[in-house]
């Protein structure tokens, strides 16, 4: 009998088509480990902060604490960040007077600025450079976990934010990369949130520039930069500075203590500021001095935002101060006298302030949103 010689290749094409079929033998995924690589601080001529040493900053904890910084799922019907109240163009602060919480609710102050905070670190005590306004958390460790459990702000309990991070496998890989951990806990958020505020250095203004040399400033913000440090003297009016650098002083323009500016009287102050922490009367309305870094794109202005642009707040301390129990000793001169700001002096102020803008720390692609 002959057989055909088509029966024998289709037979052939069945089991070859047949073999093709056969499931792909798959590599085993690499496993995810520990990635212990240091995290370079670049302070440019700033001093080296002294940071905690339990919690050393890693490439792996940073891009963590940056993810988690832009992470909506750390409310409470995940449609709120972090970064929603902390706008990187506004200087991280918020461009309402106040930031309105995932129920709708607005807070009753305005959102801090963030920036240079791995300077602003507390080394205990009872007094000095807490966080928040009115100095409540005593680490920016602490700090960064309030706002999420804060009804008026994310309003989502740790744990039902351990159980969505932890059932997302690249929030899984991270925590192990970042600090080789088998499983989320609020810990090691509050450590890579707080290792990625660390890293957010602003120091390349204009004026960074002018003080390594490399630029002159202009006439006016010259004279704005001697105004600014000069002290207030009544007695000799053309020779009187704006006495602005007694509380933001040093290269971060900040003392990052607690002070009364005059913005209310005793009867008119409604929110007794470092006094809830301290329960001391003579912190009655003080609150923590913030940074004039960015200052320009960082309105509104105060703990509770109530002057919406510069000129507002040049308005009050050259003449709108008013006295209370607690006010500031350097800020009873305002009172009583006012600074007497001439047009040109509001003028060369203000150029001056713009030389503190740091266009690439406010454009750093660093500090974005990852995801």
């Amino acid at each position: 009998m002959i057989r055909s010689p088509f029966g024998f290749l289709l037979s052939l094409g069945i089991l070859f088509a047949a073999g093709c079929t056969t499931e792909p033998i798959l590599e085993p995924a690499e496993p995810v480990l520990h990635d212990p690589t240091p995290y370079v601080l670049e302070v440019g001529h700033f001093p080296p902060p002294v940071l905690p040493e339990d919690n050393p900053m890693t490439e792996a904890g940073v891009q963590l604490g940056r993810m988690l910084f832009h992470e909506k799922k750390l409310s409470g019907d995940n449609t709120q960040a972090c970064a929603d109240c902390h706008l990187q163009s506004n200087n991280f602060s918020d461009m309402a007077v106040f930031s309105t919480g995932i129920a709708g609710e607005e807070g009753h102050r305005h959102s801090m600025v963030l920036s240079n905070l791995a300077w602003h670190v507390h080394h205990g005590g009872s007094h000095g450079h807490g966080f928040f306004w009115d100095g409540r958390a005593a680490t920016l460790r602490e700090q960064v976990l309030q706002p999420i459990e804060d009804a008026q702000e994310m309003d989502e309990s740790l744990e039902n934010v351990l159980v969505k991070l932890g059932s997302d496998q690249e929030y899984v890989d991270q925590f192990k990369r970042a600090f080789d951990a088998e499983e989320v806990n609020a810990d090691l958020i509050a450590r890579a949130l707080e290792q990625f505020l660390f890293s957010m250095v602003s120091n390349q203004s204009r004026y960074d520039r002018w003080l390594l040399g490399e630029v002159e400033l202009t006439e006016s913000e010259e004279r704005g930069r001697v105004l600014f440090f000069d002290e207030f003297d009544p007695f000799n009016p053309e020779t009187s500075g704006a006495d602005c650098a007694h509380c933001h002083s040093g290269l971060d323009f900040s003392n990052h203590q607690f002070g009364n500016n005059g913005l209310d009287a005793d009867a008119d102050m409604e929110d007794i500021g470092y006094m809830g922490v301290t329960g001391e009367e003579m912190d009655r309305g003080k609150f923590k001095t913030p940074s004039l870094r960015n200052v320009m794109v960082s309105a509104p202005y105060m703990h509770d935002g109530r002057f919406v642009d510069i000129d507002a707040v040049l308005d009050h301390y050259d003449h709108g101060a008013v006295s209370s129990t607690s006010l500031d000793p350097m800020m009873q001169y305002n009172v009583d006298y006012g600074l007497g700001l001439t047009d040109q002096d509001r003028a060369d102020l203000i150029a001056f302030l713009h030389t503190l803008t740091d266009v690439a720390f406010l454009e750093n692609p660093a500090f974005s949103n990852p995801h």
